[in-house]
């Protein structure tokens, strides 16, 4: 399991959390040195992912140990599709952007469980390493995260009190090779989704390999015929958390 605090990276494991472990060592980092302080966009999105992390469990009088299951991994799914709406909502700075990803890929295996989209071109990110299609996720796994992830965006949300400037520190784009197929999804009404396979703008091609760049405001795709575009459509969750961990 990765230990947040940056003592150690996880490479492997129930979840995927190597990004999360260096965004939080990182995140940690800078507030120790004073060099970032959220403006209020991002302060107001940490609170948000913050109420989720902390959110205590529905109190129910004689409840069956399958419910307090379910409560228990509605919880991690709500973290996870709050990270996912800060996210795509492109209004944080790129370094809490990163950091939210982070949250968002390690949460992943709870994007469906255990409520499931009613259609079935929503979205999909995979399932946890260990875990197979409709196997439930390591529920111990997600919750052992949640106290320093706590404390983690508690310590980010203290730096923007009134009165403070904010301080938002660089953040270097990254680049991958990829391949594979991007979908883009769109919900133009409530338990609708529409999905599309990405392709080239130059030759078509849909399978990649692909030259993924991106700098937490703009992803960019490059195909192998040369032709490099951002008019692809793709919200960074539909990049980021298919990519594999590197």
């Amino acid at each position: 399991m990765a230990d947040v605090h940056g003592g150690r990276e996880a490479t492997s494991g129930p979840l995927p959390t190597r990004a999360l472990a260096l965004e939080s060592r990182r995140a940690r980092q800078l507030l120790a040195a004073g060099e970032w302080r959220l403006s209020p966009a991002d302060a107001e999105a940490a609170a948000r992912v913050l109420a989720r992390l902390t959110a205590p469990l529905p109190t129910r009088h004689g409840e069956a140990a399958r419910t307090r299951a379910t409560d228990r991994d509605r919880r991690l799914q709500r973290v996870f599709r709050t990270a996912v709406h800060h996210l795509d909502a492109g209004a944080v700075s790129p370094p809490l952007a990163a950091l939210v990803a982070a949250v968002a890929r390690a949460l992943s295996a709870w994007h469906a469980s255990p409520n499931p989209s009613p259609a079935a071109a929503a979205p999909r990110y995979g399932t946890a390493s260990g875990t197979a299609q409709g196997v439930a996720p390591p529920t111990e796994a997600g919750e052992a995260l949640l106290p320093d992830l706590a404390s983690l965006f508690t310590a980010l949300g203290r730096t923007g009190a009134p009165g403070l400037a904010p301080v938002t520190p660089p953040r270097e784009p990254w680049q991958v090779q990829y391949e594979g197929r991007f979908r883009r999804y769109g919900r133009p009404a409530p338990g609708v989704w529409t999905a599309e396979t990405v392709g080239c703008p130059g030759c078509g091609g849909k399978d990649g390999p692909w030259t993924v760049t991106c700098d937490w405001r703009r992803v960019t795709l490059g195909c192998s015929c040369g032709v490099v575009s951002d008019e692809h459509g793709l919200s960074l969750s539909e990049t980021w958390l298919v990519l594999p961990e590197a």
